[in-house]
């Protein structure tokens, strides 16, 4: 199984790299589209996410929120920047610790690699200890078993419907 990789740049940057073995458009669409974020974007085990929308085009807004089931939760909004369908999505988030964290910029590419996608995502968090805290929270665990559960889905996707 392939695990994230993270590693830190400077004083607030986060740096993961991970493979797939879906096509960069399907890694992609899976980044994207509500009714399959809903799929793979749980973070850790018993997580569920009841909010989920996604305006994917430039200027457009997502909203995720998350239930742990023991009556906590997270909750993420943002904005996309620039999407190249396939290859690229940069947007800009905040994260609710409960009160809203300044905003992060976030960059994912989508790369092939062989039959499958290398995804390198870039979170620039607005200080040290904001990156700190989310690496407390266990960001790195929760979003490898959210990957895996990416990695895990059929391809090619079916379209929302």
């Amino acid at each position: 199984m392939t695990q994230l990789n993270l590693r830190l740049d400077g004083a607030q940057d986060v740096v993961m790299t991970r493979t797939f073995a879906a096509p960069p458009d399907m890694v992609y669409r899976a980044h994207t589209e509500p009714h399959l974020l809903r799929q793979w974007m749980l973070g850790l085990d018993g997580w569920s996410m009841p909010v989920c929308t996604s305006d994917s085009r430039p200027g457009g807004a997502f909203h995720f929120e998350w239930d742990d089931g023991e009556g906590g939760g997270q909750k993420i909004t943002g904005e996309y920047l620039e999407l190249d369908p396939g290859a690229r999505i940069l947007h800009v988030e905040r994260m609710f610790m409960p009160d809203p964290s300044p905003d992060s910029r976030i960059e994912t590419v989508f790369a092939p690699q062989g039959s499958g996608t290398l995804l390198t995502l870039r979170m620039t968090l607005p200080d040290p200890e904001t990156r700190t805290a989310m690496l407390d929270m266990g960001m790195q665990d929760g979003m490898e078993q959210s990957y895996a559960k990416l990695d895990a889905l059929e391809v090619p996707f079916p379209p929302a419907g």
